[in-house]
Protein backbone atom coordinates (compact mmCIF):
# COMPACT_ATOMS: atom_id res chain seq x y z
CA UNK A 1 0.00 0.00 0.00
CA UNK A 2 2.87 2.20 1.12
CA UNK A 3 4.24 2.36 -2.69
CA UNK A 4 0.78 3.06 -4.13
CA UNK A 5 0.40 5.76 -2.26
CA UNK A 6 3.57 7.27 -2.82
CA UNK A 7 3.20 6.52 -6.95
CA UNK A 8 -0.40 8.05 -6.48
CA UNK A 9 1.27 11.43 -4.38
CA UNK A 10 4.05 11.78 -7.21
CA UNK A 11 1.22 11.13 -10.27
CA UNK A 12 -0.64 13.94 -8.60
CA UNK A 13 2.24 16.01 -8.18
CA UNK A 14 2.94 16.07 -12.20
CA UNK A 15 -0.59 16.24 -12.59
CA UNK A 16 -0.94 19.70 -10.66
CA UNK A 17 2.11 20.48 -11.39
CA UNK A 18 2.81 20.58 -14.53
CA UNK A 19 -0.22 19.44 -16.31
CA UNK A 20 -3.25 21.67 -14.41
CA UNK A 21 -1.69 24.95 -15.26
CA UNK A 22 -2.83 28.22 -16.48
CA UNK A 23 -1.05 31.41 -16.89
CA UNK A 24 -3.52 32.99 -14.28
CA UNK A 25 -2.69 30.27 -11.92
CA UNK A 26 1.41 30.79 -12.64
CA UNK A 27 0.58 34.48 -11.93
CA UNK A 28 -1.63 34.02 -8.64
CA UNK A 29 -0.51 30.60 -6.96
CA UNK A 30 2.99 32.29 -6.08
CA UNK A 31 1.34 35.48 -4.43
CA UNK A 32 -1.32 33.19 -2.43
CA UNK A 33 1.78 31.52 -0.74
CA UNK A 34 3.52 34.84 -0.35
CA UNK A 35 3.46 35.49 3.59
CA UNK A 36 3.28 39.64 2.88
CA UNK A 37 0.86 39.30 0.38
CA UNK A 38 -2.21 38.25 2.89
CA UNK A 39 -0.65 41.57 5.73
CA UNK A 40 -3.42 43.53 4.54
CA UNK A 41 -5.85 40.78 5.50
CA UNK A 42 -4.32 40.20 8.94
CA UNK A 43 -3.71 43.89 10.39
CA UNK A 44 -8.00 43.83 9.49
CA UNK A 45 -8.52 41.30 11.09
CA UNK A 46 -6.69 41.93 14.50
CA UNK A 47 -7.77 45.40 13.89
CA UNK A 48 -11.32 43.97 14.58
CA UNK A 49 -10.90 41.51 17.15
CA UNK A 50 -9.74 44.88 19.11
CA UNK A 51 -11.95 47.16 18.11
CA UNK A 52 -14.73 44.77 18.49
CA UNK A 53 -14.04 42.62 21.31
CA UNK A 54 -11.60 44.84 22.70
CA UNK A 55 -10.08 42.66 26.07
CA UNK A 56 -11.05 39.41 24.33
CA UNK A 57 -9.86 40.43 21.25
CA UNK A 58 -6.50 40.47 22.35
CA UNK A 59 -7.13 36.96 24.00
CA UNK A 60 -8.21 35.82 20.94
CA UNK A 61 -5.37 37.06 19.02
CA UNK A 62 -2.62 35.65 21.59
CA UNK A 63 -4.62 32.17 20.98
CA UNK A 64 -3.98 32.60 17.43
CA UNK A 65 -0.69 33.29 17.72
CA UNK A 66 -0.23 30.18 19.85
CA UNK A 67 -2.06 28.36 17.06
CA UNK A 68 0.78 29.24 14.63
CA UNK A 69 3.69 28.89 16.95
CA UNK A 70 2.42 25.36 17.34
CA UNK A 71 1.32 24.28 13.90
CA UNK A 72 4.58 25.56 12.90
CA UNK A 73 7.10 24.74 14.97
CA UNK A 74 5.43 20.85 15.28
CA UNK A 75 5.62 20.97 11.48
CA UNK A 76 8.78 22.02 10.84
CA UNK A 77 11.03 21.74 13.39
CA UNK A 78 9.66 18.10 14.67
CA UNK A 79 7.83 16.40 12.26
CA UNK A 80 10.05 17.04 9.07
CA UNK A 81 13.39 16.86 10.08
CA UNK A 82 12.37 13.23 11.46
CA UNK A 83 10.37 11.89 8.21
CA UNK A 84 13.34 13.65 6.45
CA UNK A 85 11.34 13.71 2.69
CA UNK A 86 12.97 16.07 0.05
CA UNK A 87 11.03 18.44 -1.28
CA UNK A 88 10.41 17.88 -5.38
CA UNK A 89 12.18 20.33 -5.70
CA UNK A 90 14.99 19.23 -4.06
CA UNK A 91 14.33 15.41 -5.10
CA UNK A 92 17.32 14.38 -7.92
CA UNK A 93 14.46 12.33 -9.66
CA UNK A 94 11.49 14.33 -8.99
CA UNK A 95 12.65 17.69 -10.34
CA UNK A 96 13.28 17.00 -13.41
CA UNK A 97 9.82 16.54 -14.10
CA UNK A 98 8.95 19.47 -11.78
CA UNK A 99 8.02 23.57 -12.65
CA UNK A 100 9.01 25.36 -9.96
CA UNK A 101 8.20 28.79 -9.90
CA UNK A 102 9.10 29.99 -6.47
CA UNK A 103 12.27 29.48 -4.53
CA UNK A 104 12.74 25.68 -3.72
CA UNK A 105 14.04 26.18 -0.12
CA UNK A 106 16.29 23.78 1.61
CA UNK A 107 13.60 22.39 4.56
CA UNK A 108 12.34 19.11 4.00
CA UNK A 109 8.32 18.73 2.26
CA UNK A 110 6.77 16.40 5.26
CA UNK A 111 4.30 17.95 6.25
CA UNK A 112 3.57 21.84 4.54
CA UNK A 113 4.58 24.00 7.26
CA UNK A 114 1.84 26.42 5.39
CA UNK A 115 -0.49 24.00 5.06
CA UNK A 116 -0.34 23.33 8.88
CA UNK A 117 -0.13 26.86 10.10
CA UNK A 118 -3.11 28.29 7.99
CA UNK A 119 -5.58 25.04 8.31
CA UNK A 120 -5.11 26.06 11.88
CA UNK A 121 -5.59 29.64 11.62
CA UNK A 122 -9.07 28.75 9.62
CA UNK A 123 -10.32 25.98 11.74
CA UNK A 124 -9.09 28.10 15.14
CA UNK A 125 -11.37 31.37 13.42
CA UNK A 126 -14.43 28.74 12.79
CA UNK A 127 -14.35 27.16 16.20
CA UNK A 128 -14.68 31.47 17.44
CA UNK A 129 -17.27 32.45 15.35
CA UNK A 130 -19.09 29.82 13.48
CA UNK A 131 -22.02 29.97 15.88
CA UNK A 132 -22.17 33.85 14.74
CA UNK A 133 -21.00 33.85 10.94
CA UNK A 134 -21.95 30.26 9.19
CA UNK A 135 -20.04 31.65 6.11
CA UNK A 136 -17.11 31.38 7.94
CA UNK A 137 -16.82 27.44 7.42
CA UNK A 138 -15.94 27.89 3.70
CA UNK A 139 -14.39 30.63 3.25
CA UNK A 140 -12.12 29.71 5.93
CA UNK A 141 -11.32 26.55 3.89
CA UNK A 142 -11.20 27.58 0.56
CA UNK A 143 -8.29 30.28 1.93
CA UNK A 144 -6.24 27.45 3.38
CA UNK A 145 -7.10 25.44 0.79
CA UNK A 146 -5.89 27.95 -1.73
CA UNK A 147 -3.24 28.45 0.02
CA UNK A 148 -1.93 25.14 0.39
CA UNK A 149 -2.77 23.67 -3.38
CA UNK A 150 -0.26 26.34 -4.13
CA UNK A 151 2.43 24.87 -2.91
CA UNK A 152 1.78 21.83 -4.97
CA UNK A 153 1.25 24.27 -7.90
CA UNK A 154 4.40 25.97 -7.71
CA UNK A 155 6.40 22.89 -7.10
CA UNK A 156 7.13 23.17 -3.45
CA UNK A 157 5.47 20.48 -2.17
CA UNK A 158 3.62 16.61 -2.80
CA UNK A 159 -0.03 16.21 -2.51
CA UNK A 160 0.61 14.01 0.78
CA UNK A 161 2.62 16.71 2.43
CA UNK A 162 -0.39 19.33 1.94
CA UNK A 163 -2.86 16.89 3.36
CA UNK A 164 -0.55 15.99 6.49
CA UNK A 165 -0.48 19.37 7.15
CA UNK A 166 -3.87 19.99 6.88
CA UNK A 167 -4.68 16.98 8.86
CA UNK A 168 -2.45 18.45 11.27
CA UNK A 169 -3.56 21.96 11.24
CA UNK A 170 -7.11 21.16 11.51
CA UNK A 171 -6.16 18.90 14.67
CA UNK A 172 -4.38 22.15 16.26
CA UNK A 173 -6.73 24.67 15.67
CA UNK A 174 -9.62 22.67 16.86
CA UNK A 175 -7.87 21.43 20.16
CA UNK A 176 -6.66 25.57 21.11
CA UNK A 177 -9.74 26.95 19.06
CA UNK A 178 -11.97 25.78 21.94
CA UNK A 179 -10.22 26.76 24.70
CA UNK A 180 -10.87 30.63 24.05
CA UNK A 181 -14.56 30.29 23.27
CA UNK A 182 -15.12 28.89 26.56
CA UNK A 183 -13.22 31.36 29.03
CA UNK A 184 -14.24 34.51 27.32
CA UNK A 185 -18.26 33.58 26.71
CA UNK A 186 -18.43 36.55 24.18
Amino acid sequence: MGENLLHWDLATFVEINSHLTSTFLDYLCPLLRYKYFWAPLYAFVFSYLIIKYKRKGIIMILFLILVVFIADKLSSEIIKPYVHRLRPCNDPFVKQYARLLVGCGRSFSFPSSHASNHFAVAVYFICLFYSKWRWILPISILWAFAISYSQVYVGVHYPLDVIAGAVLGISIGFAVGLIPKKILSY
